[in-house]
């Protein structure tokens, strides 16, 4: 029997989160052949192996061990090294996910080599052309052929750029019915030069919801019996600036004075505040290792308010209920402040402390689930996919 061969890539820690859903899904399908490649941009086997264990995603059939370096490095690595192994594997397909270098490397590639695209995860801007990652995702939806949506804003961002092509007009589809098939495959044949959009849900969220009770049960650790909140932060824009890294450590040390912190802090970032003037001084803020997904997971169901510079996080909140204060002046997903319990703090002490104070005194916002986050974004996915051998 013929099969989409599909090469699904990897290269970061988030990416596992997205990628998860999407390798359960080709793992049941008698249409598609699914090849795992790592590209190896994050490589720290405590860092990364426990999330493949844990999310039980395969162990990669290829691994680049492309390992750190700049941006333009990282890139170009990832380059030289996937174009040898694309041109022997001849996929019908590359699926890349989210916003890394990994992400755009791998695009690239694929573009040049004139093999189909797609990008879950499309459409996200944060209008800031100084992150890395908002470079990351406009190269790679300027030149994949099926674009996946998690939000409308989404859906906005492209036709602005002049997208024109979307399946179901752009609205969410919730169930691929016979009908949307068919007018995915009339696109398909007649547009081969245009992208397709795809409203199909959030890929990150159907791994939250499908391994939340296994967190509660199966997590290495246990959950403090008194109210707490949980701190993430790794971007360079927060961190690599000693000004901005001591503001945000400031407020973080004056939170505890009314809330216990947990900081399972990255190898990176403890560099940095060691390497900066700045020097802890309170014992309620807690530094512990980086955690396992199930670990972090059940901390963060049960914390008070999170903290953190991470994208992911602001969604998983949103779905948990859990206020979140974004340590950023923006974010590329909008939806989780207008619908969900996201607020945008930046790192001035007194912004996110009025917020903290706002939480600690019940003034929060109730989150209302975004549409399509409900678990079967992937399931959407590769059904789309599947078509593709039948055009």
């Amino acid at each position: 029997m013929r099969k989409l061969k599909v090469v699904n890539i990897v290269g970061a820690r988030p990416n596992l989160m997205k990628m998860a859903p999407i390798a359960w899904e080709m793992k049941n399908s008698d249409s598609i052949d699914s090849i795992l490649l790592h590209t190896g941009q994050h490589y720290d086997k405590v860092l990364s192996d426990v999330f493949f264990q844990q999310l039980d995603i395969p162990t990669p059939d290829y691994n680049l061990g492309v390992g750190s370096g700049s941006h333009s490095y990282q890139t170009a690595q990832i380059m030289i090294r996937l174009e040898k192994l694309l041109v022997e594997l001849h996929p019908s397909i590359v699926l890349v996910v989210g916003d890394v270098n990994s992400t755009m490397a791998g695009a690239l590639v694929a573009a040049k080599l004139n093999i189909p695209l797609a990008h879950i995860e499309a459409g996200l801007r944060s209008f800031d052309q100084t992150m890395p990652e908002e470079i990351n995702r406009k190269v790679t939806d300027a030149i994949a052929q099926f674009l996946f949506v998690t939000e409308d804003s989404g859906i906005k961002n492209l036709q602005l750029e002049g997208v024109r092509t979307f399946l179901n007009e752009g609205k969410p589809i919730e169930r691929i019915s016979p009908a949307v098939l068919e007018e995915f495959l009339n696109l398909y044949n007649n547009s081969l030069s245009t992208p397709i959009v795809a409203f199909v849900g959030n890929v990150m969220i159907d791994t939250m919801l499908a391994v939340k009770e296994k967190a509660e049960r199966e997590a290495q650790i246990d959950v403090p019996d008194y109210d707490y909140g949980l701190v993430t932060l790794h971007r360079p824009s927060n961190v690599d600036n000693p000004d901005v890294l001591t503001r945000i450590m400031t407020a973080l040390e004056e939170i505890c004075e009314s809330l216990p912190l947990i900081f399972p802090i990255h190898p990176r970032t403890r560099q940095r505040i060691e390497k900066s003037e700045f020097k802890i001084r309170q014992t309620k803020l807690k530094l512990i290792e980086p955690l396992g997904y199930l670990e972090f997971l059940k901390l963060m169901s049960h914390a008070k308010l999170v903290l953190t510079d991470s994208g992911g996080i602001q969604e998983e909140t949103t779905i948990l209920d859990v206020p979140c204060l974004t340590l950023r002046e923006n974010t590329e997903r909008p939806i989780t402040l207008t619908r969900g319990t996201n607020f945008l703090v930046g790192s001035n002490p007194k912004k996110i402390m009025d917020v903290v104070n706002s939480v600690l005194n019940g003034q929060i916002k109730k989150g209302i689930r975004p549409e399509l986050w409900d678990g079967r974004a992937a399931g959407r996915i590769v059904k789309i996919l599947e078509q593709i051998l039948h055009s």
